[in-house]
């Protein structure tokens, strides 16, 4: 089946990089891959803002921005998945094309824009999804939106009621003044609607905040003030960056987010310096790179409880997941850890 899966990407790899996605969704959806369902062990168990998580991989946002391959995605060793980002209105996004391979680096560059069907296609979903799979939604806001926290109360009240979490984006490069949200009297004004919004849920559920990987050390600590004054659940480090140092695949400069391999080391050192910054009083999910067990260990090491991937998977495959958690697992085990709580910021 190895075989079969390389063989396939390799045909997707000679498509345009956004129509292989839609045709890797849609595969997906066959029933032909062989997936291992859920994959835990005691070690591998987290408790995540009060979600039992069966371990600490999770799928990263964008890769399922409509929730058309939940089933499958759900089966496929992930212990928790993320999905979108949605907007209160359908988006096309930016002009095609707007998604790039960096073969060469084991990269994405991406300027999608938040294309998506709409938070009344995801809340139709969402409503028949498969039981048993924390599953959260990305926040999203119309490009043309006068006023972007208006969006974000409005998905998560028409999505909430299906959701186990929901994460406020302002750390997407591709809409216009979104990351101007990150500002410290922006975010705080931003954070305290949000979670009013939640509030107003039959079942609150856990909100996470997303940021940025290209902030200094002074944002940094900004933004752990200001979620903990809120009372944010976790925060995720990190999303894309603009930053293209070291790059040598000939879409490098194409405007957009970097994910992948390029973003591993920066997305981690903030992830590293955001620990220090909340002192354990916020957990943190580490994202940016991580394509290798050693590589989520490394993020858990750096201060995250759990971890999510996304690019890796262009490269290696949906069976990639199995080997990530698995290979986590032994490096605990080599190492002594009984739990991953226990490995969470004791250094890299």
């Amino acid at each position: 089946m190895r075989f079969l899966e390389q063989a396939g990407m390799a045909a997707l790899r000679r498509m345009d990089a956004e129509t292989a996605h839609g045709l890797a969704l849609r595969a997906a959806n066959t029933g032909l891959a062989r997936l291992p369902g859920t994959i835990t062990s005691p070690r591998l168990r987290v408790k995540l803002a009060g979600l039992d998580l069966p371990n600490p991989v999770g799928l990263a946002a964008g890769m399922d921005k409509n929730a058309e391959a939940l089933r499958p995605l759900s089966r496929a060793g992930f212990g928790f998945l993320e999905l979108g980002a949605t907007t209160p209105r359908p988006q096309p996004g930016n002009p095609r094309p707007r998604l790039f391979r960096l073969i060469e680096d084991r990269a994405v560059i991406n300027r999608m824009g938040f294309n998506n069907a709409g938070m009344e296609a995801m809340a139709a979903r969402l409503a028949t999804r498969p039981h048993g799979m924390v599953t959260g939604l990305n926040l999203g806001a119309n490009k043309d939106s006068p006023d972007y926290a208006t969006d974000f109360e409005a998905v998560l009240a028409r999505c909430g009621p299906d959701l186990d979490f929901a994460t406020i984006n302002v750390s997407s490069p591709n809409t216009e003044r979104l990351r101007d949200l990150q500002g410290k009297a922006a975010l705080a004004a931003l954070l305290g609607r949000v979670l009013d919004a939640r509030a107003g849920l039959a079942r609150p559920i856990p909100v996470f905040l997303k940021i940025a990987p290209d902030l200094s050390d002074g944002d940094i600590a900004d933004i752990a003030e200001v979620a903990g004054d809120a009372g944010i659940d976790a925060i995720i480090a990190t999303n894309t960056t603009l930053a293209r140092e070291g790059l040598t695949g000939p879409n490098a400069a194409q405007a957009g987010g970097l994910s992948g391999a390029p973003l591993f080391e920066r997305s981690t050192a903030v992830l590293a310096r955001l620990h220090d910054e909340c002192g354990g009083r916020i957990p943190l999910i580490g994202v940016g790179g991580i394509g290798s067990g050693e590589q989520a260990y490394d993020k858990i090491r750096a201060g995250a409880t759990a971890v999510q991937l996304y690019t890796a998977l262009v490269y290696g495959g949906l069976s990639l997941v199995e080997r990530v958690v698995r290979d986590l697992d032994a490096l605990l085990e080599r190492d002594g850890f009984l739990t991953v709580a226990e490995a969470v910021g004791v250094g890299r």
